[in-house]
């Protein structure tokens, strides 16, 4: 079955949003990430000295990353309507991106730990007048992240609205941590 949140054109390199808050997460900590398709975070946090968990209802892409110990790989189609397979874990990292199914979106933040980092991306509202996904069930409403992530996590970084030269061109984002997280009290992000 092939939905709209699916991009066959997705982007081969890792975002940058993620490449600047990953770093937030804990060293050797542990990562999820959540219909990881490809692989291109999974990898990037594997470089970067995490354990990586990547979830995806196809795990063809990411077959070569199989055998590492540092790796755990579930096949799972998170939009059947059971219970999110994750439900009671807890990482260091939860990355999401081009990917949006709103009733698992609190089970996703609850995967974060105290401690830990939330970095989600996907398209938003508006993102249906440049390219797909046009479908509002896979589009971002405005703020609709804040109220996700709220009260359970302390938001870092938030944005919302139109990109250039990239698909797709309207995005929300938002970069989100625990209440233990240092970032969460006096140690600010650098913007």
């Amino acid at each position: 079955m092939t939905t709209e949140s699916e991009h066959d054109h997705r982007p081969k390199d890792p975002s940058g949003w993620v490449q600047r808050f990953l770093e937030g997460v804990k060293s050797g900590g542990s990562v999820l990430d959540v219909a990881c398709g490809a692989g291109r975070h999974m990898r990037l946090a594997l470089d970067m000295g995490f354990t990586v968990t990547g979830i995806d209802r196809d795990l063809s892409n990411v077959e070569d990353l199989a055998n590492r110990q540092d790796v755990g790989l579930i096949e799972a189609d998170l939009e059947t309507g059971r219970a999110f397979p994750l439900k009671d874990m807890r990482y260091d990292g939860v990355i999401v991106t081009n990917y949006l199914y709103r009733p698992i979106l609190s089970d996703i933040v609850g995967c974060v730990a105290t401690d830990g980092v939330l970095i989600y991306e996907t398209a938003a509202a508006g993102n249906e007048r440049y390219a797909g996904p046009s479908n509002p069930d896979y589009l971002l409403k405005p703020n609709e992240l804040i109220d996700a992530v709220m009260p359970h996590l302390v938001v870092v970084a938030y944005e919302n609205g139109l990109r250039d030269n990239r698909s797709p061109k309207v995005v929300g984002r938002i970069a989100a941590c625990g209440s233990a997280h240092p970032w969460a009290n006096d140690n600010p992000v650098e913007l």
